[in-house]
């Protein structure tokens, strides 16, 4: 039986091991969002920790590798442009995604080496259920896509709202409009606070 999940890239009749660990996908994402690293810097950085010092020596196919890269990072999605923010981030909330494994598969994340593909899929099966039998990341990501416009007591609102703002990512965060804060100072002089 063929492995489901891609473990070589193949270039110019030239096969290259892909290092698979999650742990290695999760450095690449943290490179990609690095401003304080150029585009060229970041590229080589992703193709060197994905397949290794070998292929930094075939530099005519760095733009076919960095293809390949963000192939295997999505899990083989073409990638789609996201108009909303995500409701979840791997690196912000690791600890989340720790306990989550922990309590859904008794997988010690730290103990364990998993294909990327593989901890993806395990993301995407944890336990999720709107009558509150849900593992810890799933609890925090319904927060955070929460609709509180449907709410009508004003207080239930606000608490809810409070709670969005304690686990809100902070790589997405917003600094709110002048119209927001004044609906905010009005919505709290009316709950008398």
């Amino acid at each position: 039986m063929k492995y489901r999940y891609p473990e070589f890239i193949k270039i110019n009749n030239k096969e290259y091991k892909i290092n698979t660990d999650f742990r290695v996908a999760l450095e690449c994402n943290k490179i990609a969002l690095d401003d304080e690293i150029n585009d060229y810097e970041r590229a080589l950085a992703i193709i060197y920790k994905l397949f290794g010092e070998e292929v930094l020596d075939t530099e005519r196919d760095y733009e076919k590798l960095l293809d390949l890269a963000q192939l295997y990072l999505s899990c083989g999605k073409e990638i789609e442009k996201q108009d909303e923010q995500p409701d979840m981030d791997y690196i912000e909330d690791m600890d989340y995604i720790e306990a989550s494994f922990m309590s859904d598969y008794r997988i010690d994340l730290a103990n364990v080496k998993m294909h990327w593909w593989k901890f993806n899929n395990l993301i995407n099966g944890l336990s999720n259920s709107e009558l509150g039998n849900c593992c810890v990341l799933n609890r925090i990501r319904n927060l955070r896509n929460f609709n509180t416009k449907d709410i009508k007591d004003p207080k239930e609102r606000a608490k809810i709202e409070k709670a969005k703002k304690q686990v809100e990512l902070k790589r997405y965060k917003k600094e709110p409009t002048k119209e927001q804060m004044e609906s905010a100072e009005e919505l709290l002089k009316a709950l008398g606070l």
